[in-house]
């Protein structure tokens, strides 16, 4: 649904983004990341037709968004990070404004169709500047949807809300992409985690990274940690979990619980638990710590930085 190649945007002699190449299937949410002045901003305008690039194609739904750009944005709906609602119009005269604009058939009844999937029927008639933060984020999702796009792109749609809010847009948003395409740009990374099927990381306008969580979790080597729960007397103990292969130091002992680093591609949890056993103690638990989206971020755009960093 949507297809970029090569997607290239110079501001004069700065370049936002350089040769950017990736795809979002149908149904699919892909979630955008990436440090602040990484190049996704420039790249949504691009999708959504507000600016051209200087090389390079993207396209949505098979429609290029440079020369057919009238018919890509019949195709997507956006909700920026502004989110454009007009605070002296009613909910619905607002949504039904907006379904003109985009010569939306049958306007009354598609922003009805809207406001009920937004769970908005009983603030129709209230004035926007009197919704409360997450009601106007569900407006704005609204607004995107009025026209019955094929793609959405929504930038930042949880930012300022508050834990139940945000529940609410989640589940909205995962909704949404069991039937349509979506590009997610978000902050939040475990937001992207939990909503999203698969994730791409850009840093200095390059691709960083492009998979599912899960499996970029599989494709970072390096140490991993392990904890250990241990009850009771935990005296002596260090000297019998260094000796077990695949450990590389214990990092911490806190209140009955071991910090402990292992050496790359290793899996020393069966043996850490027959030694610790064996020597008398009580094994509690024993756990391995996943590296978090927030970890494989750090490090994937760490390490770009470092690679472009001058000498």
């Amino acid at each position: 649904m949507i297809e970029v190649e090569g997607l290239t945007k110079d501001y004069g002699p700065n370049r936002a983004i350089d040769s950017l190449s990736f795809h979002v299937g149908e149904n699919e949410i892909l979630g955008f990341l990436g440090p602040n002045g990484a190049g996704k901003t420039t790249t949504i305008r691009i999708l959504c037709g507000y600016m051209p690039p200087t090389s390079g194609k993207a396209s949505i739904s098979g429609y290029d968004v440079v020369d057919q750009s009238l018919e890509v944005r019949r195709r997507v709906g956006y909700l920026p990070e502004s989110n454009p609602l007009y605070p002296d119009m009613t909910l619905f005269d607002y949504l039904k404004y907006m379904a003109n604009l985009r010569r939306t058939k049958n306007a009354e009844e598609r922003v009805n169709q809207v406001i009920k999937l937004m769970n908005l029927e009983d603030r129709s008639e209230s004035y926007i500047s009197s919704l409360s933060k997450g009601l106007k984020q569900r407006a704005g999702l609204a607004q995107a949807l009025v026209h019955d796009p094929e793609v959405l792109i929504l930038d930042e749609p949880t930012i300022g809300l508050d834990p139940a809010q945000l529940i609410e847009v989640r589940s909205l948003i995962q909704d949404l992409g069991k039937t349509r395409t979506i590009l997610l740009s978000t902050h939040i990374l475990s937001e992207a985690q939990q909503v999203c099927d698969r994730v791409l990381i850009i840093n200095g306008g390059k691709l960083v990274a492009e998979d599912s969580p899960e499996r970029l979790k599989s494709r970072i080597s390096g140490a991993q940690h392990i904890f250990m729960e241990i009850g009771g007397n935990q005296e002596g103990i260090e000297s019998h979990v260094r000796g077990v292969n695949g450990v590389n130091r214990i990092l911490s002992i806190q209140n009955g619980i071991l910090e402990i680093e292992t050496l790359p591609d290793t899996e020393p949890r069966p043996d850490l638990a027959k030694a610790v056993v064996s020597a008398g103690y009580d094994l509690l638990e024993i756990r391995k710590a996943d590296l978090s989206l927030e970890e494989i971020f750090l490090k994937l755009t760490r390490e770009e930085r470092d690679e472009i960093a001058p000498l």
